[in-house]
């Protein structure tokens, strides 16, 4: 009797009932925390110079030091919570999340608030990977995976997108600290409801942990992600301050790959690279987040510098973007069974590049409603391709390596993220500097000054004053434009790209419940774990109608 109960137990927290849906919410309010606390900071940095009064590098590593040590542990929390149990370093990286937020919320010194928004970027790496890992393992089902996964994407594209807005509307109505202070009634409530709902879970944890392998990682991650951030600064690519971090961190990451390769119990399984299905996911992941985030950095400064619209206008204009993100993961799983994941993550890319070029029609002057026709079709077309991109990835990882599989998907997206700065960024820079050379009636030096970036050419201007500094004024606006076409194009070249990269991708999504793995080892009965009972697998390849069945 007692072993129908311990079955019927696992049965529920693994795979069954409605218990799975009520750990998938709270997965995603962890998610959704931490995806606000990226952004939520962007509007409230006047705010907290003009309090602090940091120095520029001080204030550079408020913005940075979250993202960077975020980005850097993703491996290694991954991959400790496939030994440890992944539940276990979820509710360790609440806990951490709560008390930094807290810490943050009342510094009264700069470095105060960059030790707290370090100690924020730990507890996000604890968090992020433990929720998509923990999400494999409590659905175990192909065909609910990816509606949950689906809601999961959706979750995360919300956050990003309302950090600015509810940013704008705390700062404009209390103080910044107030950005950092709405983490804690929602950790009060959520590490408690963790600890009760969540279940456990692991992997095999066979051998030892590689403790100077996860080191070596985190280093070569950190110093890849940083020498990125520095050229999307507009450093110099061939400088000590680039090129300097960005060699460290490609040696570290081979020495990484190297020495995982040669041990009998690697952190994660190389092996994983190479079903073309991983690999071509990861590589997805990284070309729709760098089209995402560069693109979404040149439209707020079009947005504000030539539309002039306030930040919380600005966060508002981009809402649509949001709902249609959410849109596509809420029928993601629909459209993943009835056209497969090659077609969606292709679709997705093709979409997505003629939304970019739906866009070179903005010019000087407002136009709302392609404005808005452009963001929907961006935010669907991508969000699709995430989805399904994310949703191949981890399917194509066993159980007990969700872990490291998850830090994967979660680094590559930060490095996309970093390299779109970085490229479109560059991009951008180099076609809008030559419009400001040789304006009649402005000084070269003057000229030069203004070639940096728009606001510092309204600025310019606005020094030189009369027909110079409204001449430099408009030479700005058109160089700006002009700018942001040549990005755009750009942008659509990589994003069609992404799509013939799809093709890779396997035609037809295979449906089963997974199998345990061999190696997997049973957590307490009353929780979920990797080794739950095995579900007769039953493989039905879901095609589109009229189509043909294709290998996978």
């Amino acid at each position: 009797m007692s072993g129908t109960t311990t079955v019927g137990a696992r049965l529920r927290a693994a795979g069954g009932g409605a218990n799975r849906w009520v750990v998938l919410f709270v997965l995603c309010v962890s998610l959704l925390l931490v995806a606000l606390d990226a952004t939520v900071l962007h509007v409230a940095v006047p705010a907290v110079t003009e309090d602090l009064r940091p120095g520029s590098t001080a204030l550079l590593w408020i913005v940075d030091a979250y993202p960077l040590v975020c980005a850097s542990l993703l491996i290694l929390f991954g991959t400790l919570g496939d030994r440890v149990g992944r539940r276990r370093v979820l509710l360790g990286g609440y806990a951490l999340f709560g008390v930094a937020s807290a810490v943050a919320a009342l510094a009264d010194t700069p470095a105060v608030l960059i030790a707290a928004r370090v100690l924020l970027g730990v507890g996000g790496a604890m968090i992020m990977p433990a929720t998509l890992s923990l999400l494999r393992a409590v659905f175990p089902d192909r065909r609910e995976r990816a509606t949950a996964i689906g809601i999961w994407t959706a979750v995360a594209a919300v956050g990003a997108a309302t950090g600015p807005v509810l940013g704008g509307f705390l700062v404009e109505h209390f103080w910044w600290g107030s950005v950092f202070l709405i983490n804690l009634p929602l950790m009060a409530l959520i590490l408690p409801a963790g600890r009760w709902l969540l279940p456990e879970s692991r992997g095999s944890g066979d051998g030892p942990w590689d403790v100077l392998g996860a080191l070596t990682a985190a280093a070569g991650v950190l110093a890849a992600v940083l020498g990125v951030k520095r050229a999307g600064a507009g450093d110099p690519l061939l400088g000590p301050a680039t090129l300097g971090p960005l060699l460290l961190g490609a040696v570290l990451l081979v020495l990484f790959v190297r020495r995982q390769r040669r041990r009998a119990h690697p952190l994660i399984d190389m092996r994983l690279f190479s079903r073309a299905a991983f690999t071509t996911s990861v590589g997805c992941i990284v070309l729709a987040m760098l089209a995402l985030v560069g693109l979404e950095l040149i439209a707020v400064q079009y947005l504000q510098l030539i539309l002039g619209l306030s930040p919380l206008e600005t966060g508002l204009r981009l809402l649509p973007l949001t709902f249609a993100a959410m849109a596509a993961g809420a029928t993601g799983s629909y459209t993943l069974a009835r056209l497969g994941p090659r077609r969606m993550v292709g679709g997705g890319f093709v979409l997505t590049a003629g939304s970019v070029l739906l866009l070179l029609l903005m010019g000087q002057y407002d136009r709302p409603l392609l404005l808005t026709a452009g963001f929907v079709l961006l935010g669907f077309g991508l969000q699709t391709t995430l989805f399904a991109a994310y949703e191949s990835m981890l399917s194509e990882a066993p159980a007990r390596s969700a872990g490291g599989a998850a830090a994967i998907g979660e680094t590559s997206y930060q490095l996309g993220a970093g390299m779109g700065i970085a490229l479109l960024g560059s991009v951008m820079n180099a076609a809008y500097a030559p419009g400001l050379t040789g304006v009649p009636g402005v000084p070269a030096a003057a000229g030069a000054a203004a070639a940096n970036s728009l606001g510092e050419a309204y600025q310019v201007a606005a020094r030189l004053g009369g027909a110079a500094g409204e001449a430099l004024h408009t030479a700005a606006r058109h160089a700006f434009v002009h700018g942001l076409h040549t990005t755009l194009l750009v942008s659509a070249g990589l994003l069609l790209a992404g799509a013939a990269m799809a093709l890779r991708l396997p035609r037809v999504m295979e449906t089963q419940a997974d199998d345990a793995d061999p190696g997997d080892r049973a957590a307490p009965p009353a929780r979920a774990t990797d080794d739950a009972p095995r579900v007769p697998a039953r493989r039905a390849p879901v095609e589109p109608a009229g189509s043909g069945r294709a290998a996978h």
